[in-house]
């Protein structure tokens, strides 16, 4: 009896667990901000978003230690970062503040909660010179 009961707690915990990669339904709707400023997508230089999974901290300073990236489209204000299941990941932006003109970067940890699993997410991403 008490191996059954055992078994049963670790199935129960292991299907709760989660695994960041980019086959779910969630969704992060990233923003990028400078100075409290939108960050508009430009056809020449729409922004970017690049994914690490399983990350609370940026995975190095090359651009490949990140398992994936998205490309904004257009002249939203926005990259959708679609797929996402839920964990941890640390996104990195890069984009063009018109006003400059100059690049604008930046970086922060992302958690999607079990929940939020097949939801839509909205992040401000702050970005700087």
């Amino acid at each position: 009896m008490k191996h059954i009961l055992l078994l049963i707690i670790i199935a129960t915990f292991t299907a709760s667990c989660c695994k960041e990669d980019d086959d779910g339904k969630a969704t992060l709707v990233v923003t990028l901000e400078h100075h409290g400023k939108h960050i508009p997508n430009q056809v020449s230089y729409p922004d970017t978003v690049y994914v690490a999974f399983g990350a609370t901290d940026a995975p190095g300073s090359s651009l490949g230690s990140y398992d994936t990236y998205f490309v904004g489209s257009g002249t939203d204000h926005n990259v959708n970062v679609t797929g996402l299941k839920c964990g941890d990941y640390f996104l990195f932006g890069t984009g063009k503040d018109s006003s400059g003109p100059y690049r604008v970067t930046g970086g922060m940890h992302v958690q999607i909660k079990h929940k939020e699993r097949k939801s839509e997410k909205a992040v401000t991403l702050a970005v700087t010179e």
